[in-house]
């Protein structure tokens, strides 16, 4: 079935997105590395509840996995789904980083609007 392969299509792209092998990503996602390789493959059909395991344990909308459908907050998504993956002691590090990039950028966009 057509809707299937696309399915499947949108799922290895998404474990290759997160530089997963079939192994890790089924453990990831609580599924056999053989159901994983038939569904990359079209040849089996998407239950509600892979599919659930899927967008809780990767961060990916079900309509992008169904419909191929991306929403505006695609990098937002990304960058947690990094995060994710990442240990907690990690996190609070890479936050620290970003709260100082947003204030570095608060302040030189301020700089620029009060020079305009």
């Amino acid at each position: 079935m057509k809707n299937n392969l696309e399915i499947g299509i949108r799922i290895r792209k998404i474990r290759e997105d997160l530089k997963l092998n079939r192994e890790m990503f089924s453990e990831k996602v609580n599924i056999s590395e053989g159901f994983l390789a038939q569904l990359e493959r079209g040849e089996k059909t998407l239950g509600l509840g892979t599919l659930v395991s899927i967008c809780t344990n990767t961060g990916y909308s079900s309509d992008y996995i169904l419909f191929g459908k991306v929403d505006d907050d695609s990098n937002a998504k990304r960058t947690l789904r990094l995060l994710n993956q990442l240990p907690p002691e990690v996190n609070s590090i890479v936050y620290s980083i970003a709260g100082s990039v947003k204030d570095l950028y608060d302040i030189t966009t301020s700089n620029t609007n009060i020079k305009n």
